[in-house]
């Protein structure tokens, strides 16, 4: 007995984290800097911490009133119907939900490339087939309507990220309407506003009012700093709201993580110092970094520093962790979250020092 053919299926390479890496390398952790997986460098919420404590207490109990007094916070957030709010174990949890609904086997999706590479995992888990859209360095990894259109060939899901990772780019509102206008009526337009947060940029939810064809995800994993409970969201239709309970499974987002995203809603100071030190780390990596970099509206700047292998390598024997991105077809790049301004810093100078020697 074996599982079906998975060969064609990409593994999922995640950044490493400050205890593995120190275990390596023989290094004490707190002496680490991880600017490698986007996370938030002022950590969670504090109203979020204090509603997990609060909430392990109650762990045995399944979440359905946490579950849905969150999917109606997030509902009035937005305007939209509690319906049409997709709760998922993270946003790949939504990804999963949203191929589950509209993939019959065989059906195609379009992703880009470089881009989030659970895109095209979760289409074939789902019995889906992958084709991509390409974005060229060679034009700065513009994000717009052509670039999308002129691959695409009639799939079931096109997926735009906005803005986009690992290069920091985004689609104007107007050049997803155009994608969206232009691509069959049987086509889901899928917006990933994961880093959402961190630009001031009119969001896609805007079309989910008054189009069936487009759907938005976003995530509690960033801004809100909830990577390590798993919450995502996504925003879809209402004509076809309803496919979520025939999609999801039983009590999507848990106890605890439903829990950290009420508190976490709820704190707007611990959001805007996130997304204002954020701004702030990426014109320092602008101003002061000795490669070239790319504009960004997400929690990180994508630079080019030649082998980016052996850079990210030499970074973490210095103690910083950035993310080499080989793994998005760009090797000669490296990725650096926006830390605090004591962590940005540090990583462009340790990052300068090795680019010099």
């Amino acid at each position: 007995m074996e599982p079906r053919d998975l060969s064609s299926h990409t593994v999922y390479q995640a950044g490493r984290g400050i205890e593995e890496v120190a275990r390596d390398l023989g290094l004490d952790p707190d002496d680490l800097v991880k600017l490698a997986s986007n996370e938030n460098p002022f950590g969670p919420s504090p109203a979020a911490v204090e509603a997990i404590e609060e909430a392990a207490g109650s762990a045995h109990s399944y979440p359905k009133a946490s579950h849905a007094d969150l999917t109606e916070k997030v509902a009035d957030r937005w305007g939209v119907a509690p319906a049409q709010v997709w709760l998922g174990n993270g946003g790949d949890g939504v990804l999963d939900y949203l191929a589950r609904a509209m993939l019959d086997p065989g059906d195609e999706v379009l992703v880009p490339e470089p881009g989030f590479a659970y895109y095209g995992m979760s289409a074939r888990f789902h019995h889906g087939e992958v084709a991509q859209y390409h974005l060229s360095k060679d034009d700065d990894f513009a994000l717009d309507s052509e670039t999308v259109l002129s691959e695409y060939d009639g799939e079931r899901i096109v997926y735009l990220t906005s803005p986009h990772n690992p290069t920091g780019n985004r689609f104007a509102l107007d050049a997803i309407e155009t994608v969206a206008d232009e691509t069959r009526d049987d086509t889901l337009v899928l917006v990933d506003e994961a880093y959402g947060e961190f630009h001031d940029g009119p969001s896609a939810v805007e079309l989910v009012e008054t189009r069936d064809d487009v759907a938005v995800l976003r995530t509690f994993s960033k801004v809100y700093g909830l990577a390590g409970v798993r919450l995502g969201y996504g925003i879809v239709p209402e004509s076809w709201a309803d496919a979520y309970a025939r999609v999801n499974t039983p009590f999507a987002a848990s106890e605890i993580a439903c829990r950290a995203g009420l508190a976490a809603l709820d704190d707007d100071d611990h959001a805007e110092e996130t997304v204002e030190t954020a701004a702030w780390a990426r014109e320092y990596v602008y101003e002061h970094l000795d490669a070239p970099t790319w504009e960004s509206h997400a929690n990180f700047v994508l630079a080019e520093v030649g082998d980016a292998e052996a850079v990210a390598d030499e970074l973490q024997r210095r103690g910083v962790i950035v993310r080499d991105c080989t793994s998005f077809g760009l090797p000669e790049c490296v990725r650096i979250t926006c830390g605090t301004k004591d962590e940005t810093r540090r990583a462009v100078s340790e990052l300068n020092e090795v680019l010099s020697s």
